[in-house]
């Protein structure tokens, strides 16, 4: 049986102990540089972990000074729940406050409380500072939680402090273990013999050695060379657990903070998202266009914001690609100077391009913001992409679901009917009913424009009504229409039931003109001469001989037309020329051969080329 694994983060004032309780607690010292000792305060991401009755609880310790606040926001990312520490002699100080905002924004679920520097304040002090920190909490998610009074120092509370910590881990939902692999980076580092390896909270998802792994933003690809997971080797990490990953073909330069490694196209490096923000009380009103700092997972990004009619929905624009998904959580700060103004949720990592404050985008908005059922904002993301589709891949990536939960959805949007499956992309069904409607309508005023055509070319229909669509949605609803009767899809598309007949003036026309172009041989009439020596009024010689060429009686030569038969004779008499050991031929001999003209002459020389009859070799031609 694996052992249950639960990630804590440490949050509290500066100088409040954060990292002494870790070490007590652990064993392990989480100020890892020389500057951290020699101040005695925390400026990075610490980590540590301990062991209690099969329960794993690994710490991130965070900087509680206010300066190191974004550090402190890479840590909380990814944790499952928080350890307030709340100095006994100090009791709640600002950091202690911002702390707690948040972790309450990124809607962490569970925690406690460690009042520390027990040993230095008397019964009522402790107790004036447990009234302080309900106070605090009151309403949110620490309501209720305990509180255990402990000193780092004599060691005094550590075990129960343990036993809470591993009771907390148990109430803690583990995260799903079928989601793509997704481990926000909060360190690179250098092991000799070893390489590059990256750390960070794994998530979702799995990873197991061999695993290729996409670096994004780059867009890069590595290979998973092995892994420790809570500081020991592993044969796999999986979600909710502090992993490090040894990869290969990456140096440490290439690896920032805030990169995430993820299953490859699993994700979408984006610039825009659209987000539901709430602000802090405190904060002051976010303004249009204003520059923010945007935190999620172990990235901090800068981006200027659009706020839309209602001011709980925003488009951020990001200065450097994104890698989100829906649901998402995150922490606004302001841009200087640098403050904790609110949080809240990406609603849409890959909006589509359009104005904010307008009535449709807020009734989006409130679409996606209230979508009760994974299906609810799938759909919407589907009917944005009207004929191209929502590939499948994008529930994963775009609408945050797992991909045994984005299998379920599919499956139940297609089968009510309200989206229609077109090889790897899903179309609503709306779309699809229209763009077969307008098919209908396309093929009959063909029909009306050319009544003696058998029907609009294949290519010419997909061309006007499917060029931007989903691959195969075309060759699928010409197959609906088919089998339910409306069309008849040949080399050409044809409105079901319809018959083609000329009248007695057309079939005289058709039969006059076919027999003018036959008699003239090499040297037809242009279509102009050929209608009025036939006696045929133009428009209806025009649609004739459109008629003529279809049928293949009349072949088209640059702007003339030959009579089928003609062009056959010419092909059987230029071979016989070769058979009478006669194999070559030049424009001057050809035009006296047949007695015809230049204007005749060389495009019927280009088309017996054309037909492998002859070969030009410098200004003559062999007969091949």
């Amino acid at each position: 049986m694996n052992m249950r694994s639960i990630v804590v983060g440490t949050a509290g004032h500066i100088d409040h102990g954060k990292s002494s309780l870790v070490l007590a607690l652990t064993g392990t010292d989480p100020d890892r540089w020389k500057e951290e000792k020699d101040r005695g305060i925390t400026i990075d991401l610490g980590f540590a972990h301990f062991e209690h009755e099969g329960v794993n609880v690994a710490f991130v310790d965070v900087p509680g000074h206010e300066k190191f606040v974004r550090n402190m926001l890479a840590g909380a990312g990814g944790i499952d729940a928080v350890m307030l520490v709340v100095a006994a002699d100090e009791s709640v100080m600002p950091q202690t406050r911002e702390h707690f905002e948040i972790c309450r924004l990124l809607q962490v679920k569970a925690g406690l409380v460690a009042l520390t520097k027990a040993d230095l304040v008397d019964d009522d002090t402790a107790q004036l500072c447990r009234l302080e920190v309900r106070d605090l909490v009151k309403g949110s998610f620490l309501e209720g939680a305990p509180v255990v009074a402990v000193s780092s120092r004599t060691g005094a509370g550590l075990d129960g402090l343990r036993r809470e910590l591993a009771a907390t881990a148990m109430k803690v939902p583990q995260r799903p273990a079928d989601g793509v692999a997704r481990l926000p980076i909060d360190r690179a580092f250098s092991m000799r013999g070893f390489g590059t390896v990256v750390t960070g909270t794994l998530v979702s998802g799995a990873v197991e050695p061999d695993d290729t792994l996409a670096l994004l933003p780059a867009g890069r690809t590595t290979k998973v060379r092995g892994m420790q997971v809570h500081g020991r080797a592993a044969d796999a990490a999986r979600a909710g657990q502090r992993t490090a990953v040894n990869v290969a073909g990456l140096e440490v330069g290439d690896v920032s903070r805030g990169d995430v490694l993820c299953a490859p196209g699993a994700f979408e490096p984006g610039r825009r998202a659209d987000l539901q923000v709430e602000m802090l009380a405190a904060a002051p009103p976010l303004k249009h266009g204003s520059r923010v700092r945007f935190h999620q997972g172990t990235s901090e990004l800068l981006g200027r914001v659009s706020i839309a009619l209602d001011s709980r929905y925003v488009r951020i624009r990001f200065e450097k690609p994104a890698v989100l998904t829906r649901g998402d959580r995150f922490i606004l700060r302001a841009y200087s100077p640098p403050a904790t103004i609110g949080g809240g949720t990406v609603l849409d990592p890959q909006p589509p391009r359009g104005a904010v404050r307008t009535s449709a985008a807020r009734a989006r908005f409130d679409r996606l913001a209230a979508d009760v059922t994974p299906g609810a904002a799938v759909m919407a993301f589907i009917e944005e992409k009207g004929i191209a589709g929502l590939p499948r891949e994008s529930l994963i990536s775009r609408a945050g679901l797992s991909p045994s939960i984005s299998a379920v959805v599919a499956g139940e949007l297609t089968s009510t009917g309200q989206v229609t499956a077109v090889g790897n992309s899903l179309v609503a069904s709306s779309v699809v009913d229209e763009r077969a409607d307008a098919l209908v309508k396309t093929v009959a005023a063909y029909h009306q424009a050319e009544p003696l055509a058998p029907g609009i070319a294949r290519e010419e229909a997909r061309t006007r009504l499917f060029e931007h669509a989903a691959p195969d949605l075309f060759e699928q609803v010409v197959m609906r229409l088919e089998c339910e009767g409306r069309l008849v899809a040949r080399d050409t598309l044809a409105a079901a039931g319809r018959t083609m007949s000329l009248s007695g003036d057309e079939t005289r026309a058709r039969e006059a003109l076919q027999s003018a172009f036959k008699v003239s041989g090499l040297a037809p009439p242009d279509a102009r001469t050929a209608a009025s020596a036939a006696g045929v009024d133009e428009a209806v010689s025009e649609r004739m001989l459109k008629l003529l060429i279809r049928e293949k009686v009349l072949v088209r030569l640059d702007q003339l037309l030959f009579h089928a038969d003609a062009l056959e004779r010419l092909k059987s008499d230029v071979r016989a020329r070769k058979s009478a050991g006669d194999p070559r031929l030049d424009v001057a001999v050809f035009k006296e051969r047949y007695g015809i003209s230049r204007k005749f002459a060389i495009p019927l020389l280009e088309y017996l080329d054309r037909e492998r009859v002859t070969r030009r070799v410098g200004d003559g031609r062999v007969i091949l």
